[in-house]
C-alpha cells in the first residue's frame, strides 16, 4: 500500500506560531514607543544584536523514524509510478493499510497456465499486469491505527483460536464452509475495532492479473477462451491448491503469522 502524507501539520503550526509571536512583538514596541512621545520621553533606541541565526530543525532519531517505515515522498502518490494504480483510500500519517488473507506461492505450471492467459487476453486487446503476490483475502483493506496494531494482531489471535486448516481450488467447490469460519472469526475483531466485516456473500478467489480502467466488456468477450485453457490443461483440469495451514496479517510493512490447528 501506497503510502504517503502532505506536509506535517505540526511544522504548519510552528510557522503560523512564529508569525504570531512576531506580529505581538512588533505591537508591543509600537505601543510603547507611541506612550513615550505623548509622556515627552526621548525614544529608546533598540539595542543592537548579533543578527539571528535561522532556527534549524534537529533530525529525527532513527528509533523514531523506524517506527514508521511505511512513511515515503509524497511522489509515491503518482499513479504512472504504479501503473495507473489509484489508492482506494485518503493516507493519512498514522493509517496503516492492512488485511488478512491466506498466501499462494505458485508452482512452476501455474505460470504457463498464467502466461497462457495473459496471452490470450492481449490477443483480445486486454494488457493484463501479473499480480506482484497471489492470495486469498479473507477480509476487505482496513484502515488500522499505529497503535491498534498489537492489541488488533492480539484479538486476532483469540478469534482463530481452533480454527482448522483446509485446501480449496481456484474456483472453491470444496472448503466454502470452513472459510466462512475463518470469515465469521476475523468479523470479530474487526467488530470488536469498528472496522468494516467481510462481504456479505463472498467469492473465495485468488486474484491473478490486473489492468487499468473497466475492461470488463472487453474481458467477458474472452473469458470463455480463458476458461478453456484452464479446462484443457495437457494433465487435466488445472486445480489451483492453498496450503491453509497459516493465516496471515499485513498491516503497512509489517506481516503476522497466524498458524492454524491441523
Amino acid at each position: 500500500m501506497l503510502v504517503g502524507y502532505s506536509s506535517s501539520s505540526s511544522e504548519e503550526d510552528d510557522e503560523a506560531g512564529g508569525e504570531a509571536e512576531g506580529a505581538k512583538n512588533q505591537s508591543e514596541t509600537t505601543c510603547r514607543k507611541c506612550q513615550e512621545e505623548d509622556d515627552g520621553l526621548p525614544t529608546r533606541k533598540k539595542p543592537k544584536t548579533e543578527e539571528e541565526s535561522p532556527k534549524s530543525r534537529l533530525p529525527l532519531p532513527g528509533c523514531v523514524l523506524a517506527m514508521f517505515p511505511d512513511e515515503v515522498d509524497s511522489q509515491t502518490e503518482d499513479s504512472s509510478l504504479h501503473g495507473g494504480r489509484i489508492r482506494s483510500f485518503k493516507h493519512e500519517r498514522g493509517n496503516w493499510a492492512s488485511y488478512v488473507y491466506f498466501p499462494y506461492h505458485p508452482e512452476e505450471e501455474f505460470g504457463e497456465l498464467l502466461d497462457g492467459i495473459l496471452s490470450a487476453a492481449c490477443a483480445r486487446g486486454v494488457v493484463l499486469n501479473v499480480q506482484d503476490e497471489f492470495h486469498l483475502s479473507l477480509s476487505q483493506t482496513v484502515v488500522l491505527r499505529h497503535h491498534w496494531i498489537q492489541p488488533f494482531t492480539q484479538s486476532l489471535k483469540s478469534s482463530l483460536t481452533g480454527c482448522k486448516r483446509t485446501f480449496l481450488g481456484m474456483e472453491v467447490s470444496t472448503g466454502h464452509a470452513q472459510m466462512l469460519d475463518l470469515i465469521r472469526a476475523v468479523d470479530r475483531t474487526m467488530t470488536e475495532f469498528r472496522l468494516e466485516t467481510f462481504y456479505k456473500d463472498p467469492s473465495f478467489h485468488v486474484s491473478l492479473a490486473w489492468c487499468v480502467g473497466d475492461q470488463t466488456v472487453q474481458m467477458e468477450e474472452c473469458m470463455q477462451e480463458l476458461q478453456s485453457l484452464v479446462d484443457d490443461h495437457e494433465d487435466g483440469p488445472f486445480v489451483l491448491r492453498l496450503d491453509c495451514s497459516e493465516l496471515r496479517c499485513r498491516t503497512g510493512n509489517k506481516t503476522f503469522r497466524f498458524p492454524l490447528e491441523s
